[in-house]
This record gives structure tokens, sequence and C-alpha cells, in this order.
């Protein structure tokens, strides 16, 4: 079966004047219209396709790399708006269309949204919806305090924002582990904080702990070497400050600066920390 919003590994069977029809094990074709076609190919040759539906409604294939396919999210920009709809750029000549009951707040033209692409079993077609959190689940969380995951910024709010972990599960980042400028669609690395009894998790952008302390020290060496030895910081300088010069928390930077210490690496001062 070939399933559309999906990649697929097909053969070529055989050139029409359309274009070439490709096969899978079981049989089922698809078409691979004139303007997709490779200039190089023989009878038999495997191409990595992806398939989804024409102005037509019918199966075709392309070798295009949309930006998104299906059971993904992605930041798109909206390319139209009609009455029936939104229908965002992700790619593809055909648009990506999202339903007025999928859209959190109305779509704009030229603006972006984070959405997630899903089949419509009525209509058998792919759209997309803004209501990025309806496609999230936390009833059986798949991760652990100190994993390394993959995080997707869906919104501020007044706690911190809002995220996706490994494209599964809702969680927050509060503001007293931000240290950097964060946008709706930034996707990054972030580890697992806390996982509570209810199935809410907490992400920090750092590595919690312990863990933390070599990948800001050896910040604290990078930046101590652009600055010619010295920096003026110490373990009386202002959260604001160490923020604003190195994105990391005071606890983080105290203790990074106490193991290079220890290490003989950095001399402490009053007004500074100097590299030996």
């Amino acid at each position: 079966m070939l399933n559309i919003g999906e990649y697929h590994k097909l053969v070529i069977d055989r050139e029409t004047e359309p274009g070439l029809f490709l096969r899978n094990d079981d049989g089922d074709e698809v078409l691979l219209p004139n303007k997709y076609m490779p200039e190089d190919f023989k009878i038999g040759d495997e191409l990595e396709v992806f398939v989804y539906l024409d102005f037509k409604e019918r199966p075709v294939a392309t070798n295009i790399k949309p930006l998104i396919q299906l059971d993904e999210f992605a930041y798109l920009r909206c390319a139209d708006v009609t009455n029936v709809g939104a229908f965002m750029d992700w790619g593809l000549e055909k648009h990506l269309f999202v339903p007025y009951r999928e859209q959190v707040i109305p779509m704009k033209v030229g603006e972006r949204y984070l959405v997630f692409c899903y089949l419509d079993l009525e209509t058998n077609r792919l759209v997309a919806s803004s209501k990025v959190f309806s496609f999230t689940d936390n009833s059986e969380i798949t991760v652990e305090p100190y994993d390394e995951v993959d995080v997707l910024v869906v919104n501020k709010t007044d706690l911190g924002y809002n995220v996706i972990v490994n494209e599964i599960h809702e969680a927050l980042v509060f503001k007293s582990d931000i240290f950097q400028n964060l946008r709706e669609g930034d996707q990054m690395k972030g580890w697992v904080k806390k996982v509570r009894k209810d199935g809410k998790l907490t992400i920090t952008l750092q590595r919690p702990g312990f863990r933390s302390i070599e990948p800001n020290s050896k910040k604290i060496l990078d930046v101590l070497s652009v600055n010619g030895g010295t920096l003026n910081l110490h373990d009386k300088s202002t959260p604001e400050e160490i923020e604003k010069h190195l994105q990391m928390s005071k606890k983080s930077f105290k203790r990074a600066i106490g193991t290079l210490y220890k290490q003989r690496k950095i001399d402490i001062k009053v007004d500074s920390i100097t590299l030996l």
C-alpha cells in the first residue's frame, strides 16, 4: 500500500506519455510526472519519492522534498486564505490545507505558524492543524530525568515556554532555565529536568546538575581566551551580568568557576577571573 504523506522506495516499472509509473513489491503503482523524472534512468531502477494527492485528488509521486510529512510538526508560511480555510506552503506545488476548525487563531497570508500534518480519514486527504497539542500524548511518558531530548518551541506563557519533546510529549521550559531568545518553531536540544506523576514534563535547555559543569567550564575557558585571559565577572556578579556575557545562570557559573579553580585553570580575583 502506498500511503500518502510518506516517502517510498519504488521501482520504475514503465515509461508512459505522462511520466514514469513506479511500483512497490505488492504491485501498487503511482505516477511520477514528467517534470519530476530523473535525467538518466532505466526500467528497474529504484527511486525514493514522496507520495501525495495532486490537484485532482489522485496519488502522485514527486522527488521534491516537502517541508513536512505525515505525523510531523513544522513551522510553515501561510500562502493563501479562502472561505474554506488556509493553505500552507510546504514546498510542493499543491499547498497544504488547514481547515478553519483546525486554526487556533485565524491565519493570515505571509505569517508563519507551527502546524501538525495528519490524514483526514473522512476525505483521505493530508491536512494540517495549528492545534498542535491535540497531537501530543503524555499518558505514557517515554523519557526520564537527565535524558537529552529534541525540543520544539510552541509558544510563550507567563511561566516560560510551552514546547514539544521528541514530537510526542507536551512540556514546559521555565523562565529561570532560559538564557537565549526563543521563537515559535525553534528546534534545539534540551534535557528532561522533572517528570511529574501527573505526566507533566519540565525541560531545561542546559544540562542539569553536575552534568552542566563540563560544558559551562569549557564555555568560560573559551570566553576567557577570546577576551585576552580576563573576564570581569566573579562570584559576586549579578545574575543579569552573568546571563548577558555567558548565557548561563549564576548557580551554573559559580559551580563552573569553582571547578576550574580546583583544576588550577583560572584564578578568582575580587573583580574578575583570569586564565592561568
